[in-house]
């Protein structure tokens, strides 16, 4: 017996753009969001995510652009309709806002098709490689200064069950690293690795932050302490600066939450610069490019490790492409030190559990947006300022 599925024609009726806050938790960044709700002529509802960090306003300009391209298109042609955007956009290749919010289009349409046929997205990824997700924790160092603070609040989280954490441990040294700054560095890196142990991984964060030498200079000193990797070590887009170190250090790369293309991953690929790749699917064109840079980055035998710092919809997309694929090393999670607010948004579907977490088994995506929480935490106009930490620290750490 043959079965014969009809596919007919969808279209893109309306764009809804939410942009969403509260008062500052964790991460200047983390208390907003923006999220896209695709509506098409059949009724059905995809939910998409974009970044938010310092630019909130000109991505929601961004994503009101887009939608005056898929508005009337058909959302299973991703392929087609990203060609169409790109026609249109002359920076597409150069513009963070840009992809970010073709970004969360793209991720909106998959989670439409995959409730079209009645399936997870994993599975139209190619389904499952793996049954759960392995996690390290991020933004559970807010408010530690002290190497006590760090090894306090490290221990916490190992008793929830990670095996793999991420923090910044370098206060408020930006491109240039003193003497003094890189003691008390190590001093909290020393700390957090002493209070987890051997049986965990640890990685240091520098947020793109140091020139060259004092990137060099950090490494050196923090190489004994076994990281798993130093992520974006040095401003991000000294191609040479980079080059030095690695040519430099013993230790090994992760970078990629900048990289908006499968052409700019390339660059740091073909030239051996990254050990492990970050690519954001809100950042680099959702998940039809993100799949696309993983394939590339497999052929160079390199892991990846997705950036995953907004919320919860960005969170359920990483998941499903990240049980999917065959080079996988570990995602970054937020999700126990999200606001709570975005863990109600979605019902709280995808939990952390002893530091693994699995897709939803729902349709598409698998979350459905409470609009309670939506109408709630409703934002307008420019997010939080804070003019003495910059926004991408966790709260509280831009100190000695």
């Amino acid at each position: 017996m043959t079965l014969c599925t009809k596919i007919t024609m969808t279209k893109i009726t309306n764009v809804e753009i939410h942009q969403l806050g509260q008062e500052v938790s964790s991460a200047t960044w983390a208390s907003s969001a923006i999220l896209v709700k695709l509506v098409t002529d059949d009724g059905n509802v995809g939910w998409g995510e974009a970044v938010p960090t310092l630019r909130v306003q000109p991505v929601i300009q961004s994503l009101k652009e887009v939608a005056r391209v898929y508005v009337g298109k058909d959302p299973f042609n991703v392929e087609r309709n990203r060609r169409e955007w790109y026609k249109h956009d002359f920076y597409l290749a150069r513009s963070f806002e840009s992809t970010t919010a073709l970004s969360a289009v793209d991720i909106a349409c998959w989670d439409l098709i995959g409730k079209y046929f009645g399936t997870p997205l994993y599975r139209l990824l190619g389904g499952r490689t793996r049954e759960r997700v392995r996690l390290y924790a991020n933004g559970w160092y807010n408010g530690a200064i002290t190497p006590e603070e760090f090894a306090a609040k490290a221990r916490d989280v190992v008793r929830k069950g990670y095996t793999g954490l991420k923090f910044d441990p370098f206060g408020p040294h930006f491109d240039y690293i003193t003497l003094k700054g890189l003691r008390i560095a190590e001093e909290r890196v020393r700390a957090v690795r002493e209070a987890v142990g051997e049986g965990v991984d640890i990685m240091i964060e520098h947020h793109g932050r140091f020139n060259p030498n004092s990137a060099i200079m950090v490494a050196k000193v923090l190489e004994k302490y076994d990281p798993l990797f130093m992520e974006e070590p040095v401003h991000p887009e000294n191609i040479e600066g980079l080059m030095k170190y690695r040519r430099e250090t013993s230790v090994r790369v992760a970078l990629g939450e900048r990289i908006i293309s499968k052409e700019d991953a390339l660059l740091y690929l073909k030239n051996d610069l990254v050990d492990f790749l970050q690519v954001d699917l809100t950042n680099v064109g959702g998940i039809t490019e993100a799949k696309k840079v993983t394939g590339i980055a497999e052929a160079f035998g390199v892991e990846m490790a997705y950036h995953n710092a907004f919320g919860p919809v960005q969170n359920a997309a990483t998941l499903h492409l990240a049980s999917a694929i065959s080079n996988f090393l570990i995602q970054e999670s937020f999700y126990d030190f999200f606001p709570q607010w975005k863990r109600d948004l979605v019902g709280d579907v995808t939990p952390v559990e002893s530091g693994y977490s699995k897709p939803p088994e729902r349709p598409g995506l698998g979350v459905e947006i409470k609009e309670d929480i939506l109408e709630k935490y409703k934002a307008q106009g420019m997010e939080y300022f804070n003019p003495n930490e910059p926004v991408w620290v966790v709260n509280g750490t831009w100190a000695e």
